[in-house]
């Protein structure tokens, strides 16, 4: 389900999005970026190794959050990411990279989350949305990124129900 889908304007200009199915509630799933990130590194060890506050309270807009993560053959990757929008009605989070590995690629990179329940039973759907501009043509699309948003969703998930 995902796509690279380069804008008009510039090939610069990317957006990526997926949608993982998960056995977990949406309320729950979004818990744990909006409430409790630092337990992302209890579900996913593999992928994240911490994530600490920086600045603010968690899930508030403009509290700055730090993550440790494990991507592709990098053993310590960093982001420092500030939340710009948290809806929970919507279970919607928003994180803006501001600072990170991330920021050696591109100029600018977003990340929305959004968990929306199963209609007509139980379980939600996770909605990743990437949007990001690099900083050369040479700079590959986010995929394998997206890839581990679905990775460390699927762990979340067996967390969350390993809870119940």
């Amino acid at each position: 389900m995902a796509e690279a889908a380069p804008t008009e304007a510039s090939s610069l200009v990317g957006k990526l999005e997926t949608e993982v199915e998960i056995k977990a509630s949406a309320g729950k799933f979004h818990h744990m970026f909006a409430g409790r990130p630092h337990h992302v590194s209890k579900a996913s060890p593999g992928n994240i190794q911490g994530c600490d506050l920086h600045e603010g309270d968690w899930g508030k807009v403009g509290s700055i959050v730090y993550w440790n993560y494990i991507h592709g053959n990098v053993l310590s990757s960093v982001a420092k990411e500030r939340i710009e929008a948290v809806e929970p009605e919507k279970n919607l989070i928003t994180f803006r990279v501001i600072e990170g590995d991330l920021m050696k690629e591109y100029k600018s990179f977003l990340l929305t989350i959004q968990v929306t329940p199963k209609h007509g039973g139980p379980g939600s759907i996770v909605h990743w949305h990437l949007e990001y501009e690099k900083i050369s043509e040479e700079v590959a699309h986010p995929e394998t990124l997206l890839q581990f948003c679905v990775e460390v969703s699927k762990e979340i998930d067996e967390h969350l129900l390993s809870e119940e």
